[in-house]
């Protein structure tokens, strides 16, 4: 009987049974799986590798093959980062337009609500009128409705038209601001130069010669006689006999004298020739220095005609 009984420590323990009513987790935890053991021959352990290779490459299928290229997902991530920096730009870009649209409403607020309704009302007028839009400028300067207010809902209109990048209407509108700033000058400036602005505007652009005909007709016009022969015996007066009535000339406040006007021009000539002396011309071919340029080109021209008319008027015989 003892022989048939064995010590307790080389019996084996029995392993319970599986509950297959228990869910696969939990019986996972009481029943863990039994022990699997390696092989070492080589060709079992490349065998078990392919298995996992291709149990990996599960999750993958259906995919195009470039989702396991490294150069494709290296583009992708560079394609990636290129479009988050223009996606930001863009953002900024309009971050700074709102700002701008938000500066440009701001500028009328430190005048009456009533005077801007009138301006913005006139403005609107100038648009309309299209071809008549000369017409309804002088009217306006003859009423007295050109102000620096008008100007200022015109350099909205075209800031917001430059914002908006509208080609049409910023052309539109910034020959309407000239000529409306030109209408206001005329009605401040001097007898001088009005009458400058006047010979500027005979020109046609094709015949010189023409022109300071012209122009020299019209100072003649203009400037009273200064020869001596009036001075010493104005009309009226009998040289012979010494005798007759003197008369003073009328009273006139738009008289101009040539020596004024000599004088004014003169002035003005030397101050647009020491601002254009500053001004560099650019020398690239884009768009804003052909544009640059054209403008300088306008403005030397423009000081040439000036030097040709005070030549003029320093010379002119009636």
């Amino acid at each position: 009987m003892a022989a048939n009984c064995m010590p307790m420590s080389i019996c084996p323990r029995p392993r319970p049974l599986e509950d297959p009513s228990l869910p696969r987790q939990i019986r996972s935890l009481h029943f863990p799986p039994a022990i699997r053991v390696r092989s070492s021959a080589p060709g079992i352990e490349q065998n078990s590798r392919k298995e996992c290779r291709s149990e990996g490459q599960g999750e993958y299928e259906g995919l195009p093959e470039e989702f396991l290229d490294d150069e494709w997902q290296e583009r992708q991530r560079k394609k990636t980062k290129e479009w988050h920096a223009y996606r930001k730009a863009e953002e900024e870009k309009e971050i700074r337009k709102m700002e701008e649209y938000r500066e440009i409403g701001m500028r009328l607020k430190g005048y009456p609500e009533e005077e801007v309704r009138k301006a913005r009302k006139l403005v609107s007028s100038f648009i309309r009128a299209q071809e008549e839009v000369e017409e309804k400028i002088e009217e306006a300067a003859e009423n007295g409705e050109l102000t620096e207010l008008v100007l200022m809902v015109i350099w909205n209109r075209l800031d917001l038209a430059r914002c908006d990048e509208e080609k049409e209407a910023i052309r539109s509108l910034d020959l309407l601001y000239r000529r409306v700033e030109t209408e206001i000058l005329k009605r401040e400036a001097t007898p001088s130069m009005r009458l400058l602005d006047e010979l500027l505007n005979l020109y046609d652009g094709h015949n010189n010669e023409d022109w300071l005909k012209k122009c020299r007709k019209r100072m003649i016009d203009t400037f009273p006689r200064e020869d001596p022969f009036s001075i010493l015996a104005p009309a009226g007066f009998d040289i012979n006999s010494h005798e007759g009535r003197i008369e003073l000339p009328p009273v006139d406040g738009d008289l101009l004298l040539r020596v004024d006007f000599v004088r004014e021009v003169d002035a003005l000539l030397q101050e647009v020739k020491a601002e254009l002396s500053q001004i560099t011309a650019p020398q690239g071919l884009d768009p804003e220095s052909v544009v640059a340029r054209l403008k300088i080109q306008e403005k030397q021209q423009t000081i040439h005609q000036v030097e040709n008319l005070l030549e003029l008027a320093i010379t002119l015989k009636w």
